[in-house]
């Protein structure tokens, strides 16, 4: 069905601002003879509201010092033991069997002599248990089945095993062999992000009839005050967006080419080795279910959040309410006493359901400037990002730098810094206008500079939600 919303009057997304003064922003009608004045608003009207779109990271990250080019960590593996990719040589019905385990990245088995397996037919689902006897190289091992009628599958059916326990007869020896434990290293690099503001001084004395004024507050009948401020807040949407986008340059391409490494941005993170949710946005419990059956097998974290754009959220709203037995189309859920003078909230912070869910609206994926302007492109590799989940709370990870464990938020920001320089966000002036006494340049310059990068931490917690 058609909506019945229409085109026209649009958004604006043309930007507003220029290189040079747009001729727009000063008087130029000063004919005297007309008789007639025009009456005019002095300030400015705020048509599109709060245009800014940082906040995510502030919400639900930190900001720390780094003293290098490069951050690195260590996260944990799993504490036991299981391969995914494993085949016997044996017939079925066979007492005994060699298994050799497949499994991408494994080069050395952690099974040793003793030890109790399961092993379980991936397609099938039947299983046997046994004891390992023998390990003859890196990747096989020799079982003994318990089970009377023997090995239970076919040979070269693939299978997967996982240690349960171990057997040893009275009067024997200890367990042969020891394990060493097995960090994932990951690292990601800082990126410096630069901008700059300039005016000359001619301009800087031209006053103008609009009164100016910028989401922070600035105000004023100057109107490099406004650009001056606009700018500095783009460069502050653009320290949290490249954060989110930023992804490293791979090696052949024109960006590496050219000298640029990139960063990994919590959007690239997830797509390499967190949760990706592809099917736009979930709207059934069901579907719900089949992601909270993941995190169980992830991290188990407790608390999540879910940063959405205004669709996924009001497909939450509909999920939640739909629940509700009571009134017709479930429109008493909010209201305690159903009075008619109440507003009606048809809205939810969050849900239960195994973990708790707690949900705002991420302007980011609103805004038509920037995500919010995607279309949903099913097609495409990564697809029109709808939302993303980020447990809250910290974990405990080794630094590399640091050289010790050390306890941080799963996502959070680190900047380079020292005792001589701080780069977390800089601003200097520079030229002989404005107050600058640094060059013979007729103008004020406002530079800006930051370096950082993010890091996500067990992204295997995190979850992506997108079209395709």
């Amino acid at each position: 069905m058609a909506s019945a919303l229409l085109n026209n009057p649009t958004y604006a997304l043309q930007p507003s601002a220029e290189q040079v003064a747009l001729q727009t922003n000063y008087i130029t009608n000063f004919n005297f003879l007309n008789q007639y004045l025009p009456d005019t608003y002095e300030k400015e009207f705020e048509r599109y509201g709060n245009r800014t779109i940082a906040s995510f990271l502030r919400m639900v990250g930190a900001e720390m010092p780094s003293n290098s080019d490069q951050i690195k960590w260590a996260e944990q593996g799993r504490l036991h033991i299981k391969y995914t990719n494993c085949t016997s040589a044996a017939a079925a019905a066979s007492n005994t069997a060699i298994i050799t385990v497949a499994d991408a990245d494994v080069t050395y088995i952690a099974i040793r002599i003793g030890q109790t397996v399961m092993i379980q037919n991936n397609a099938t689902g039947v299983y046997n248990k046994g004891i390992v006897t023998d390990v003859p190289s890196a990747t096989t091992f020799t079982v003994a089945y318990y089970e009377a009628g023997g090995q239970t599958f076919a040979a070269a059916a693939v299978c997967t095993v996982f240690i349960y326990g171990s057997e040893f007869k009275k009067g024997t020896n200890g367990m042969i062999g020891s394990l060493e434990s097995e960090d994932d290293i990951y690292q990601n690099n800082p990126i410096i992000l630069k901008d700059k503001y300039a005016v000359n001084g001619s301009d800087m004395a031209q006053i103008g009839w609009v009164e100016v004024t910028t989401e922070n507050g600035a105000t004023g009948y100057l109107w490099y005050l406004k650009s001056e401020h606009e700018t500095r807040l783009r460069f502050e949407d653009y320290i949290e967006t490249s954060m989110i986008e930023a992804v490293p340059a791979a090696t052949g391409s024109g960006a590496k080419l050219a000298g640029m490494m990139g960063s990994e941005g919590m959007f690239y993170v997830i797509n390499e080795r967190g949760n990706v949710w592809g099917g736009g946005t979930p709207t059934t419990l069901q579907d719900w279910d089949t992601i909270i059956s993941r995190l169980d097998k992830q991290g188990a974290i407790e608390e999540n959040a879910l940063f959405l754009n205004r669709g996924f959220s009001f497909d939450i709203d509909n999920m939640l309410s739909s629940q509700n037995s009571y009134g017709a189309g479930g429109t008493s859920y909010g209201l305690f006493d159903n009075d008619e003078q109440m507003a009606l909230n048809l809205g939810f912070t969050g849900f239960r359901r195994g973990y708790d869910f707690y949900k705002t609206d991420w302007k980011y994926l609103n805004d038509p400037t920037m995500r919010g302007g995607l279309s949903n492109v099913a097609a495409t590799a990564t697809g029109t990002v709808t939302g993303v989940l980020v447990p809250a709370g910290s974990t405990s990870v080794y630094d590399q730098i640091m050289g010790k464990n050390a306890k941080r938020p799963f996502l959070h920001v680190r900047y380079r810094a020292s005792e001589a320089e701080d780069r977390r966000y800089k601003t200097w002036i520079t030229g002989s206008a404005g107050g600058a006494q640094t060059s013979d340049l007729d103008a004020m310059e406002v530079n800006f500079l930051s370096e950082r990068c993010v890091c996500t931490l067990g992204a295997n917690n995190f979850v992506l939600f997108r079209f395709g």
